[in-house]
């Protein structure tokens, strides 16, 4: 199956490289921001993050939505604050417990960019859908660095090496109805990007 125009295709076109610089300094600012903003939820309070890198993947592509998170990753790796307040600042951030998942959100970008690519996720059931799956597979790096790396690593921590019990009361469950609402609303902004090109 041969790629798809993605959202941002289709709305600039071919992208010169000045452009793509931009587009990946906007993308960062954009997830940046999303990380701080705190949104009360039932059982505990949700960072925009996800949606910011789900939208940012269908949105860029693959190729593109990972470089945007690699250079996101980057700049936290510096001291930038662009971690979620909750996250340490510098190199310390992919040693904590959330290391697993900050890796894992270039595989999320790029796995969002690869769906919309092969023209899955622009409807909003194939972009919900993804986003859903994607959602939930982010939850295999982010569990497995505290449950088997960090150990490896050298980390001592009470968060590290547990059993699954742990990472599922811990990592998980209490995240899992975010996910989903982000999921559907990534789907509603995707979708509805699409539909608001058709009507140009």
């Amino acid at each position: 199956m041969g790629r798809e125009m993605t959202l941002l295709s289709a709305t600039l076109g071919q992208e010169g490289l000045l452009r793509k610089v931009l587009l990946v300094l906007g993308g960062t600012l954009l997830i940046a921001i999303a990380a701080r903003t705190s949104v009360p939820m039932i059982p505990v309070p949700m960072t925009l993050q996800t949606l910011a890198i789900l939208g940012i993947g269908f949105a860029y592509g693959s190729r593109l939505g990972a470089i945007t998170l690699l250079a996101y990753l980057a700049e936290g790796a510096a001291g930038l604050p662009v971690f979620s307040p909750t996250t340490a600042m510098g190199p310390a951030a992919f040693f904590g417990p959330t290391g697993g998942f900050l890796i894992g959100f270039v595989a999320m970008a790029w796995a969002a960019g690869w769906a919309a690519e092969r023209g899955i996720a622009r409807g909003f059931f194939g972009t919900a859908a993804s986003a859903l799956v994607i959602s939930a597979l982010l939850y295999v790096p982010g569990i497995a660095f505290p449950m088997a790396l960090a150990s490896g690593l050298g980390v001592e921590a009470g968060w590290a090496g547990q059993g699954l019990g742990f990472y599922w009361t811990h990592f998980m469950s209490t995240f899992l109805i975010g996910d989903a609402v982000k999921a559907v609303l990534a789907a509603l902004i995707v979708s509805g990007g699409w539909a608001a090109l058709a009507r140009r």
